[in-house]
């Protein structure tokens, strides 16, 4: 009888739990070296408890590693602390720790460097892999081509990873495959086969596939992402296929004769759409969306509606439609024609009747928990198959307000034991006796989104509709309406969202932070909305610098850094907003070889290539014997790693004088810094190392200009609150600090609102519009802090 030894099923549970197949994990047990290394790798990053597969298969690439140098492993846990929180995730990067910590042996080494060598935070757009894959199979054609399926993918995965080394290589792998099919088709028998060896026959040498040495230039859908989309004279097309329980699949497209008409109407031109919700304020995913569908249309020479999607009167407001005009406006966009859905009430209403004709829809008496516990089973409703003379007759009362709300629908018949949700006969129009802000109480009965967004984009002969990629489910949907109408088709794609790290965007989750009043309301600068993000300063072209430098890809998997947003905002801000001096929390300076009144004018550089010809580049900033520095700017004890102020000390006050410290006088408590005494050399020949900020009494007595300045910081604490359970609980206490009396220098008190400017040290400010003549109050827009700048932009 063979007893099993309790500790060797041990680290079986344990391989499993991080992820390993159970063939994998038995094979490794067999060898004592591998157990032991990958038992103390899983102890060492804490993951007895398991992990995702992703991470665990990274953990046993680490533990049978040959490269890992063995004089390095006091590193080892910096690079397990990357590899559990994701930043480090793929095969390549790992090697590339390998290669790193291989070079540097037991030296100590900056953080910064090491994730440069790793492509941490490096998310390489899935267009520049599309191109890259393009590129090659192009150098390359005619060698796939004599080749077909026995070219060799590793040769072609390798030549893509010599570009981008951080690509996702599942991305890169299913783009290789994609373009493969594309260009050889399904595979044929000699596909196959195995080929023939003959005895003392050399192989026939493959042509070398050629490799540019030097880095690829800027692909043309870097500099213009519009390319992926199709001409309007295209769009006869198969659009997508709709898959029935009970009959053929449905190829949907346009006849010739359907898109001539179609382009008579356009002139060729490019239609696309916008078509908001006005039921509250846009935030930056929209942002988005209008750089997609207006951009398009721009790039093209072409046409986009602005259509308020209005179909629910209880939700809308004029509020909401105001604000969203302008912020299209305001977002640099101008729509070719401004459009309500409620316009084709009348238009909707006609082709719901002709739907009941044509044997596609039926009047339902369900309730809503009915339709919802029917759906899930996959049942029929007991009214789906009345006559339709009676669906009818009740239809249109239904419209004349004969029947009670609730009590019928409008419901599509389309495929109840369909594998698509969407197409579990949807409902077309519900009754609803509340006036319409736009069409007032001519209609008691009110389409859905499913059944009008599709026709009217018809109607309005969209060429593209292009949507977030959580519509793609309803594509069979929208165009199996559409069909069953014989209407144009317009080109449906869909983009990922916009997911922006330590915020939501769901207008259920806005609308609570506006009700609960976590926020100031819609246009509070900590969120995300598009006025929040005005408010605090940001600019409609650095929002689109992001939005078109993070591209239009499929990929909805990714959730943008905050800090991505924010480098493009100081992009633009470096450039255009002037420097100033404003002190937050004032330490008071006596500078005691300085006559008492004694006032100089000294210029100050509004941008830091000022030029001494150019008088416009400067401003004056007066110094006299008592200054203002940061109280963060001193210290009791000096350090070498410290450049402020300190007894014995002495700094640069920028623009003007070399100070050295004196004297400090304390309040009675000993300990709190009153005032500071000093003494400046006037012939600065004095070097010191440290440059401070500071703002000086413009004459005796006269306080410098006080300003309200409110620090705003990330709304929540977590990268991706949404998912939290008491996500609320997640609120950042210090997203909002208020410093009542900064002092500024005398230049700033003609600031008017919407003004922005660089505080030196600071960051980038704006005048609020709370400001009143005698009270400036200033927003920061972004710190000075970049820590987005080498992982693209």
């Amino acid at each position: 009888m063979v007893v099993e030894d309790d500790d060797s099923e041990k680290p079986l549970d344990l391989f499993l739990k991080i992820g390993l197949d159970e063939r994998t994990a038995r094979n490794t047990i067999a060898n004592n070296k591998v157990t032991s290394n990958l038992t103390t790798v899983i102890h060492e990053a804490a993951l007895t408890n398991g992990c995702s597969r992703s991470v665990g298969n990274l953990l046993y690439t680490l533990a049978v590693a040959t490269k890992f140098p063995a004089n390095a492993l006091v590193h080892r846990p910096t690079l397990l602390r990357y590899i559990v929180s994701s930043k480090i995730k793929t095969p390549a990067q790992l090697e590339a720790a390998f290669s790193f910590f291989s070079s540097i042996g037991l030296e100590n080494f900056e953080l910064k460097e090491f994730e440069e060598s790793c492509g941490v935070d490096i998310d390489v757009p899935l267009e520049d892999i599309e191109s890259t894959v393009n590129e090659i199979f192009e150098e390359n054609k005619n060698v796939i081509l004599g080749q077909r399926y026995r070219t060799n993918v590793g040769d072609l995965f390798g030549h893509v990873r010599k570009r981008h080394p951080w690509a996702d290589p599942k991305i890169v792998k299913q783009l290789i495959d994609v373009k493969l099919y594309g260009l050889l088709g399904e595979r044929t028998a000699a596909d196959n086969e195995k080929p023939s060896r003959k005895k003392k026959e050399k192989p026939i040498k493959s042509e070398p596939i050629s490799v540019d040495a030097h880095p690829p230039p800027t692909s043309e859908e870097e500099l213009n992402p519009f390319l992926i989309f199709t001409q309007p004279e295209e769009n006869f097309k198969v659009h997508t296929e709709i898959f029935f329980s009970d009959r053929p699949v449905l190829r949907v497209c346009n006849t010739r004769e359907m898109l001539e008409k179609h382009l008579k109407a356009t002139g060729g031109r490019v239609f696309t759409r916008f078509p908001p919700e006005p039921n509250g304020y846009l935030h930056i995913g929209h942002a988005k969306a209008m750089f997609v569908s207006f951009g398009l249309a721009k790039e093209r020479d072409g046409c986009c509606y602005l259509r308020y999607d209005d179909t629910n009167p209880e939700a809308e407001k004029k509020e909401y439609i105001d604000h969203i005009e302008e912020i299209v406006q305001w977002m640099g966009w101008k729509p070719f024609k401004i459009t309500y859905t409620s316009d084709y009430f009348q238009d909707l209403y006609d082709l719901a009747v002709e739907l009941i004709r044509r044997g596609h829809a039926y009047v339902d008496h369900q309730t809503s928990e009915e339709i919802k516990e029917y759906r899930e089973k996959k049942m029929n409703s007991p009214w789906r198959d009345r006559p339709i003379a009676e669906s009818l007759e009740l239809f249109d009362q239904m419209r004349r307000g004969m029947i009670e709300e609730g009590k019928a629908t409008l419901r599509r018949k389309q495929d109840m034991q369909s594998d698509n949700y969407n197409m579990y006969d949807l409902i077309a129009y519900r009754i609803k006796f509340t006036p319409h802000p736009h069409s007032g109480d001519k209609w008691c009965i009110y389409p859905s989104y499913d059944y009008s967004h599709c026709i009217v984009d018809s109607l309005e002969n969209i060429t593209h509709s292009l949507c977030t990629l959580e519509f793609e489910t309803r594509r069979a949907s929208y165009y199996w309406l559409i069909d069953a109408l014989g209407l144009y088709k317009p080109h449906v794609w869909e983009y990922s969202r916009l997911n922006v790290t330590n915020t939501v965007m769901s207008k259920r989750k806005l609308n609570l932070l506006v009700r609960e009043k976590c926020v100031d309301g819609w246009d509070d600068p900590r969120l995300m909305t598009l006025a929040g993000l005005r408010h605090r300063g940001v600019t409609s072209t650095s929002i689109n610098a992001f939005i078109q430098g993070i591209g239009i890809t499929r990929s909805d998997c990714s959730m943008i850094r905050l800090d991505r947003l924010e480098y493009h905002i100081r992009e633009e801000l470096n450039k255009t907003a002037p420097r100033m001096m404003v002190v937050l929390h004032p330490l008071k300076v006596v500078i005691t070889n300085l006559e008492v009144g004694s006032v100089m004018d000294l210029d100050a550089k509004k941008w830091p290539d000022a030029q001494i010809e150019d008088s416009s580049a400067f401003y004056k900033v007066p110094f006299s014997n008592v200054v203002y520095i940061e109280q963060t700017d001193f210290r009791m004890k000096d350090s070498k790693d410290y450049y402020g102020l300190a007894p014995g000390k002495s700094v640069l006050l920028r623009y003007a004088f070399p100070i050295k410290c004196t004297e400090v006088i304390l309040s009675d408590d000993k300990e709190t810094i009153v005032e500071v005494r000093a003494e400046f050399d006037p012939s600065k020949k004095t070097k010191p190392k440290g440059v401070l900020h500071w703002v000086a009494e413009p004459s005796p007595g006269v306080d410098p200009l006080k300003v309200e300045v409110r620090l705003f910081d990330k709304l929540f604490l977590s990268e991706n609150p949404a998912e939290l359970d008491n996500w609320l609980a997640d609120l950042n206490p210090a997203s909002k600090v208020v410093v009542p009396k900064a002092y500024a220098v005398s230049s700033l008190r003609t600031a008017a609102v919407g003004d922005r400017f660089q505080f030196e040290r600071l960051g980038y400010f704006v005048v609020d519009k709370d400001s009143i003549s005698d009270r400036l109050v200033f927003n920061r827009t972004v710190t000075l802090r970049d820590s987005y700048s080498k992982g693209g932009k």
